[in-house]
């Protein structure tokens, strides 16, 4: 009886699971990373009885935009589809009569039922659809319950401190490689994966690479009030200070991330205030006006004092006997050049100083102090090939490889026209015909 039930099992399992099935998953909502496609079957259909974990040759799977398909055999990806469309899988190891050469489909049918006799009549295999939900997964609120160490860097004033930090804000994020998130996350799920299971472990690590993405934004030398205008930065800083754990591990990336505020101690902001105001003293000139200024305090006092006239007039005198001392301060603001420009650089014409073109500033940094603007890329400066460093010479300051030989410039030697693309310039002048020869290099 055993051997006739399973016989039976096989016949009429394999003679169900003939039909061709047509996969498709709802909406996925915000809430819902990956879900199991379903095979859909209505009150039309006769295919009531075929195997929900098996997908004959020549079935159709649905995919819609924001989704990625993925079909499991045995465990193992076989498909991958993040195409918006109709995918037909022609590579099932289920033959179905419906689909290919109909002989072929026969016998493979007979050799599936031989093996599925040898199971008792059962499957013996596990085949699925799961769809990933690649679209932005927003709303993602976190705060740093403990303070950030955030290093405050000015060269222009030789400010170089550590800061304590607090901030809340929201981040996005999205699935950038399914197969990894399969693999390494979710696994075969019943039927959905929900944000809830992952978000807690990602929300923990999110504000934990919050110190070493601070560490690579502060070399910006922009201060923490700036920071929410520099998000860019900040969003490729989490991607790097995250990149072992999310995107090659779980096939996740950064892709958003708004400050709603960022607050530091009132004692590192009167430190820094501090610090500035004495930078600010060490300029002769700054400091002769503020001199300036107090003296024309003192003598203001002095005139009106209640103590008599006599008094007063002590007063101005005294006041009076440091104004050499204010004229020598604005001696020395004239001999001496900018704190931004070093002597070598002075005594060759050389700045660091530049005008923000957005708001007229003066900056000797890589960002406008004033509305934030990245200071404008040097036209005679060049990037090294070899390390990525910034240099203005013949040489990388970085690594020593020696700067790469510069285009030729073409100019007819005729009219004088250039053209635009000196790598690719015109066999003929368009303004006078001359044709581009020897002649017509510059350089």
């Amino acid at each position: 009886m055993g051997l006739i039930k399973a016989a039976s099992g096989a016949v009429g399992g394999v003679l169900a699971d003939q039909w061709k099935e047509f996969f498709y998953c709802e909406a996925l909502n915000k809430n819902v990373l990956v879900a199991k496609g379903q095979k859909r079957i209505t009150s039309r259909s006769s295919n009531t009885k075929g195997n929900d974990n098996i997908i004959s040759n020549g079935s159709g799977i649905a995919v819609a935009d924001g989704q990625c398909m993925i079909i499991v055999e045995q465990g193992k990806v076989v498909e991958v589809c993040a195409e918006p469309g109709e995918f037909t899988y022609n590579s099932s190891t289920e033959p179905s009569i419906f689909a290919g050469s109909l002989g072929k489909s026969i016998i493979e049918t007979f050799k599936v039922i031989g093996k599925r006799f040898t199971y008792g009549g059962d499957t013996a295999k596990d085949q699925r659809v799961y769809y990933f939900n690649i679209k932005e997964i927003i709303d993602n609120k976190f705060g740093t319950p403990n303070p950030v160490p955030f290093r405050v860097v000015d060269s222009r004033i030789s400010i170089d401190i550590d800061v304590s930090v607090r901030c809340s804000g929201v981040y996005s994020y999205k699935i950038t490689d399914p197969l990894l998130f399969y693999t390494n996350v979710c696994g075969n799920v019943a039927s959905e994966y929900k944000r809830e299971e992952i978000d807690p472990q990602l929300k923990t690590e999110f504000i934990s690479a919050l110190q070493p993405a601070f560490a690579e934004i502060s070399n910006l030398e922009i201060r923490p009030n700036q920071i929410v205008a520099h998000t860019t930065d900040l969003e490729n800083a989490m991607n790097t200070a995250l990149s072992s754990k999310w995107s090659e591990k779980r096939g996740i990336s950064v892709v958003s991330v708004a400050l709603g505020s960022l607050t530091l101690p009132e004692e590192d902001q009167e430190m820094i205030k501090q610090l500035q105001r004495g930078a600010a003293m060490s300029s002769p000139n700054l400091a002769a006006g503020n001199l300036a200024a107090a003296q024309a305090d003192a003598m203001r006092s002095a005139a009106s004092n209640s103590k008599g006239a006599v008094s007063g007039f002590m007063g101005m005198g005294m006041a009076g006997g440091m104004g050499s001392n204010v004229s020598s301060l604005f001696q020395m603001g004239a001999q001496q050049p900018s704190a931004e420009v070093s002597p070598k650089k002075a005594a060759s014409g050389e700045t660091n100083s530049w005008i923000c073109p957005k708001c007229g500033a003066s900056s000797g940094g890589k960002f406008c102090p004033e509305c934030g603007e990245p200071k404008p890329a040097d036209k005679n400066s060049w990037k090294c090939s070899e390390c990525g460093a910034e240099n203005k010479g013949k040489f990388c300051t970085n690594c020593g490889a020696k700067k790469p030989a510069d285009e030729p410039l073409y100019k007819c030697d005729k009219c004088g026209w250039e053209p635009d693309d000196p790598k690719n310039p015109p066999k003929f002048c368009p303004e006078c015909g001359d044709p581009f020869d020897a002649n017509d290099i510059t350089n």
